[in-house]
């Protein structure tokens, strides 16, 4: 890695803990890359309204940002990065989830780092949250991070090669050469893993039984098991996976994938996303999302080659300002 490429850290100055600086750090000295800390900031009683004047507001907000740069700033001199650089910005921008797509869209880091920890099935069915945006939207590489001591563990790559998710083949490929780069630079096992859910075949099978030929459930599970089995040893051959760390799992992913990890004592799954309309919830949809809350472990998520954001470069905050450690 050139040292001239980035690592991007979100960070929450109202977090106790910054767990993703800390990986970051790490990540710094073991890839060459500098990095930069980096808050979005936006304070709705500060954009507008009759309290305060235009000057006062506009000296309220630097006033806020130098506050946060100097959290930033004393959160860079507390990190270990092997002497590699680090830098620091706040933004002023708003909703948060675009302010950070917008930094990545205009910086191109290599990584993009980010805290994140559980949060309830009501919450997350019921509200938005930044996880889940960035998940959809972020155009790099995106680093979630769990609040967890890493311990030595695997780093799981997780394929699709059937791509009943509708993932592009490529993406695959991807998946696997992040993982296995991320593996041997922090001189790691790699695995691969792939699961499917049998259950689906079962329900159609009912129907088929209907039929005036019908066709036995077992013969119609078998076919399925056999088609992701032929298709899983191909990629992991073409890849070539030792076939001692190549997992493939009948289940719920949001079950086996997490039951995985917690057996291999895993310390990263890397897997992928594909954004489709703006308006569509699937994206990774189904499988991402309910599978983060479950896994032990960080997340890398990766999307396919020429990914494009739905999020616009355009600031949405009217004040859009930054400022950084050499303001």
């Amino acid at each position: 890695m050139a040292g001239a490429e980035k690592i991007l850290v979100v960070v929450d100055p109202t977090a106790a803990t910054q767990p993703a600086a800390s990986r970051a750090a790490m990540l710094a000295g073991q890839l060459d890359c500098r990095l930069e800390l980096f808050i979005c900031h936006y304070d709705a009683q500060l954009a507008g309204g009759r309290l305060f004047g235009a000057a006062e507001r506009e000296a309220m907000r630097t006033q806020a940002l130098r506050h946060q740069l100097g959290y930033l700033n004393d959160l860079a001199r507390g990190l270990d990065t092997g002497g590699h650089t680090i830098t620091t910005k706040v933004v002023w921008d708003t909703p948060l989830a675009e302010g950070i797509v917008r930094e990545v869209l205009r910086s191109e880091p290599r990584l993009v780092l980010k805290d994140t920890h559980h949060h309830s099935a009501i919450s997350r069915s019921l509200f938005t949250n930044t996880d889940w945006h960035l998940i959809r939207d972020c155009p790099a590489p995106l680093w979630l991070v769990k609040p967890t001591d890493w311990a030595g563990g695997p780093i799981i790559a997780a394929v699709d090669p059937l791509h009943e998710h509708d993932k592009p083949a490529r993406l695959d490929e991807r998946i696997t050469d992040q993982a296995r780069h991320v593996a041997a630079t922090l001189g790691r096992e790699l695995h691969v893993y792939h699961g499917y859910d049998i259950a689906p075949a079962i329900a159609r099978a009912g129907t088929y039984t209907m039929s005036p030929t019908p066709v036995p459930v077992d013969a119609i599970v078998a076919k399925v098991e056999t088609a992701h089995r032929e298709r899983f040893e191909e990629l992991t051959r073409s890849l070539d996976i030792d076939q001692a760390h190549a997992h493939l799992v009948a289940g719920p992913a949001a079950e086996v994938l997490p039951a995985l990890a917690r057996k291999l004592a895993a310390d990263l799954v890397v897997m992928g996303a594909v954004a489709r309309a703006r308006l569509q919830h699937a994206i990774v949809g189904s499988t991402a999302e309910r599978v983060l809350d479950n896994l032990p472990c960080d997340v890398l998520v990766i999307k396919p080659e020429h990914f494009e954001s739905a999020v616009t470069y355009k600031a949405q905050a009217r004040e859009f300002q930054q400022l950084t450690d050499t303001d």
